[in-house]
């Protein structure tokens, strides 16, 4: 008997062994996908309503852009890459894409959208974007009230935006007098990218260059391409018996260039 029992004791001993290195081996997988496929983020602030909103949950393509210094950073630099390119891309942002990043003075991740590109000049006049001395088209669709970052209800007029490559997306506008409403020109630097907000009135930006400045192309983390989840007033989705009054089922699983 006491043979008996070493022979369970071992082949406990083994299945214990092979579940921690099935754990290990799924953790590594996750590391790997997280860092180098797609990375999931969360949106905590009103920059980018409405075509983010505060509780909206998005996926981000690591790989289309290639990797740079924090494609595969965690907890502000902690695995930040020592490099000053990027490398293995399959294509090149795009004016109008939305890009998650690191500001050079931040520690923490950004996400805005891409208005200029390298070489160009910006400038807001009167609450207009000017790209090269041209004045982009906007078209108004409408008012709204939105819910701001500090959780107050604002009136906003909402616009149709088309950049000069053709892409078109929604903005929000308070007025065209606030305080980022008329500003210097800006001349983005080579290998830099100029970020804005949709919410224009309510995103501290590229505008703001001791706060975000001009993006260097090295800091580029992933493009967002969709919602998969989203729920009112940052709700933990944990929280599953907040769902039925919270989620907001008609963001989800959806393309957030429209």
């Amino acid at each position: 008997m006491p043979q008996a029992k070493s022979r369970v004791e071992k082949s406990a001993g083994r299945e214990l062994l092979d579940t921690i290195v099935v754990i290990i081996e799924a953790l590594i997988i996750a590391f790997v996908f997280r860092s180098f496929v797609y990375q999931p983020f969360s949106i905590p602030s009103a920059s980018m309503q409405s075509t983010l909103m505060i509780g909206d949950y998005i996926v981000t393509n690591k790989y289309v852009w290639g990797y740079g210094k924090y494609s595969t950073s965690i907890m502000g630099d902690l695995g930040a890459l020592p490099i000053n390119s990027r490398f293995l891309a399959f294509a090149e942002p795009e004016r109008g894409d939305v890009a998650v990043f690191r500001p050079v003075p931040q520690r923490d991740d950004y996400i805005k959208r891409i208005i200029g590109m390298p070489g160009d000049r910006i400038q807001m006049q009167q609450g207009r974007l000017y790209i090269n001395g041209t004045m982009v088209e906007r078209e108004e669709v409408g008012t709204a009230q939105d819910t701001n970052s500090r959780g107050q209800t604002v009136p906003v007029t909402v616009y149709r935006e088309t950049l000069p490559n053709g892409v078109s997306h929604i903005i929000q506008e308070m007025s065209d007098n606030e305080i980022l409403d008329n500003t210097q020109e800006y001349v983005v630097p080579a290998g830099h990218y100029f970020m804005m907000g949709d919410n224009r009135d309510g995103s501290q930006d590229s505008r703001v260059l001791s706060a975000v400045g001009y993006v260097p192309a090295v800091n580029l983390i992933g493009k967002a391409e969709a919602r998969f989840f989203s729920i009112r007033d940052n709700i933990p989705p944990w929280q599953v018996w907040e769902w039925p009054e919270n989620v907001r089922w008609d963001r989800m699983f959806q393309s957030i260039y429209q």
